[in-house]
């Protein structure tokens, strides 16, 4: 059998990572696989470290007819049994042939570019439910979960950040969008004295971030960490993670969190409303409500037996559903199940 997969996606992004893991784990797997992406060198170099050799396009706009051409002569020269194409410009730009296409959603995206597609996969069960309810029929609809690694590292040296061994440390990431609700988190510090925080991502609110935490007079306590690609090691330095979301379809993070063995506060938001079970694996809070996430982490920080239950619980989530091995051979048995095996 032989796949290929497209991805035109951001620089950054959680669709975006997770496309890098799994093209390198079917690697291992040892499926027949050819890459396509956008042109990015830090990509490229995490997929070639991974074993995998990724062809790059420019995957410009309506008018880039070269990246639609070499998608044609890329398809015509590997004759792939399944092409799998992730984000909107990928999917639109691949012809129809002989093979089955297949597009990866991990959110509410526009399906006029899916139109070509024959099967769509969805990484949570409210995408399917989207799906369905948009018209796609039920056999052509999958749900196939994210992995996350599990690889423990040693912890970063808190001096290096200029934050005190013993203060309590939160952990967030993700790009810096009005979607990821940062603003909230701020503010949340700033009603809890002596936390410290980390914030792990780029984007577009940076600067807005960094004043609003001066506002709050909580940039003492506060580091920019921008983009990381040593996300294991801040894990294992933080004391709690927290995911402030106003807009999360499935929550990443979270999944990583819990295979790191960090206790976990989100909003509810739709995925990690659906993946945390309530002071079980983790605590859920209301939406952009500062003072109910300001006591969260009050509480959490001040009860470490409480952090050590949600940790271990967090953990055996992860183990249950969201290993690599686990999602590696679901993604196996899709491919062979829609080729007829």
């Amino acid at each position: 059998m032989k796949v290929m997969q497209m991805m035109a996606g951001a620089q950054f992004g959680g669709a975006e990572a997770f496309f890098t893991r799994l093209a390198i784990a079917l690697q291992r797997s040892g499926l027949d696989q050819r890459i396509v992406i956008r042109e990015d060198e830090n990509r490229t170099r995490l997929l070639r470290d991974g074993g995998v050799e990724p062809m790059q396009l420019p995957f410009g706009g309506a008018f880039d007819f070269g990246t639609r051409w070499a998608i044609r002569r890329a398809i015509k020269d590997y004759q792939p049994d399944i092409v799998l194409t992730w984000m909107n410009r990928a999917s639109g730009m691949t012809p129809r042939g002989k093979f089955v296409h297949v597009g990866r959603l991990g959110g509410y995206y526009n399906l006029k570019y899916y139109k070509k597609c024959q099967h769509l996969i969805a990484n949570t069960q409210d995408i399917v439910e989207y799906l369905r309810t948009n018209g796609w029929p039920d056999e052509k609809v999958h749900h196939l979960p994210n992995f996350v690694s599990a690889a423990r590292v040693n912890p970063i040296n808190r001096g290096s950040l200029y934050t005190p061994d013993t203060a309590p440390l939160v952990l967030a990431l993700g790009r810096l969008h009005e979607n990821k609700a940062f603003d909230t988190l701020l503010e949340a510090i700033a009603r809890v004295p002596n936390v410290y925080l980390w914030l792990a991502g780029e984007g577009p609110l940076r600067q807005q971030l960094e004043q609003k935490a001066e506002v709050l007079g909580i940039k003492p306590r506060v580091r920019f960490l921008g983009w990381r690609e040593d996300v294991e090691a801040l894990y294992a330095t933080a004391d709690i993670f927290v995911c402030p979301s106003r807009h999360e379809p499935l929550g990443n993070v979270v999944i990583e969190a819990w295979a790191q063995g960090i206790p976990v506060i989100s909003t509810d938001s739709l995925g990690p409303g659906t993946l945390i079970k309530q002071n079980e694996t983790g605590v859920l809070v209301p939406v952009d409500d500062s003072a109910a996430l300001g006591r969260s982490i009050k509480h959490l920080a001040e009860n470490p037996t409480l952090r050590d239950r949600l940790a271990e619980a967090g953990y055996n989530a992860y183990q249950a559903n969201h290993t690599e091995e686990a999602v590696v051979q679901q993604y196996l048995n899709f491919f062979q199940k829609i080729t007829g095996g």
